[in-house]
C-alpha cells in the first residue's frame, strides 16, 4: 500500500488535478517478500521457493486526487499454489526473461500460469491490478461505471 501511495504522489506532481490510480504488487512465501528478482540466479531461487508450495499476491491499489481531496488505499490478497517444478522447467522459464521483471518471478498470464494449479481469490490481483478492487475504489469515488 506504501508503494501504491508513493506512485500515485509522484505522479500527482505532474498532474495535480486528475484522478491517478497506482497499485504495486508482491508475493509472500516461507515468511520472505518477493519483489522483482534482481538477477536470474534470484529468479532461480524464487521460482525454488515457490515450487510445491502456496503463496500469497498482495497488491496495493491508491487513488488519489488531491484537488477533490480524495486518498483512498486499499489492497487485497489472493492464495497461489504452484506445482512442483523441475530444475529444467526453471531454467527454461528463467531463460525466456519473462520472470525477471516481475514480483515473484513469475508472470500468471504468461507462461507460468501452467505452473499454477490452484488459486483462491482474484485472479487480476495475480496479473497485477484487482480489477474488482479497481471497481469498488473508483465506485466509492463517485465514479460511474
Amino acid at each position: 500500500m506504501q508503494l501504491a501511495e508513493r506512485k500515485a504522489l509522484a505522479v500527482a506532481k505532474q498532474y495535480p488535478d486528475d484522478d491517478i490510480l497506482a497499485a504495486d504488487t508482491l508475493v509472500h512465501c516461507s515468511g520472505e517478500t518477493l519483489g522483482k528478482p534482481a538477477d536470474a540466479k534470484d529468479a532461480e531461487r524464487m521460482l525454488r521457493m515457490l515450487s510445491g508450495n502456496t503463496h500469497s499476491v498482495y497488491t496495493g491499489v491508491c487513488l488519489l486526487n488531491r484537488a477533490k481531496g480524495l486518498m483512498d488505499i486499499r489492497y487485497t490478497e489472493t492464495s497461489v499454489r504452484f506445482v512442483e517444478l523441475s530444475d529444467q522447467e526453471i531454467r527454461r522459464y528463467i531463460s525466456t526473461g519473462e520472470p525477471l521483471d516481475k514480483a515473484g518471478a513469475y508472470g500468471i498470464q504468461g507462461m507460468a500460469g501452467m505452473f499454477v494449479s490452484e488459486i483462491s481469490g482474484s485472479s487480476s490481483n495475480v496479473i497485477g491490478l484487482p480489477m474488482h478492487l479497481v471497481r469498488e475504489m473508483l465506485i466509492s469515488a463517485g465514479w460511474q461505471l
